[in-house]
């Protein structure tokens, strides 16, 4: 099952592909639209998230199960940000495609928080 939040609650169960897509449509600076995979016979953290940064830019991540496979990347395009999360949703092979992705999971512990900065 889909579940969306806005990174402090649950806005929608099984959001369809149109709620989803104006919710990213919606964003403000510093709001976040997440949508994860919750299935109670699967272990980890299924997510894809985007945060609309304070210079207009969208950041968006993705998390395939274990804080080792967290990826980000970054645009300016709202219109391929909207493809990308739709295309993470429908389980599209292709989805990420458009984007060069980092692997940040070095910026989170073992439980997905992220770490403090080195001294």
């Amino acid at each position: 099952m889909l579940v969306m939040s806005d990174g402090a609650r649950v806005v929608a169960r099984r959001p369809t592909e149109p709620r989803i897509g104006a919710a990213i449509a919606d964003l403000q600076r510093g709001d976040v639209v997440i949508v994860e995979r919750v299935d109670d016979g699967e272990s980890g953290d299924w997510y894809v998230q985007v945060l609309m940064r304070e210079d207009n830019t969208f950041q968006l991540e993705y998390r395939e199960g274990v804080p080792a496979e967290h990826y980000q990347t970054r645009t300016v395009s709202r219109e391929k940000t909207v493809a990308a999360v739709l295309g993470w949703v429908k389980g599209e092979p292709g989805w990420k495609a458009a984007f060069m992705w980092n692997n940040v999971a070095s910026c989170f512990d073992g439980d997905g928080i992220v770490a403090p900065p080195s001294p």
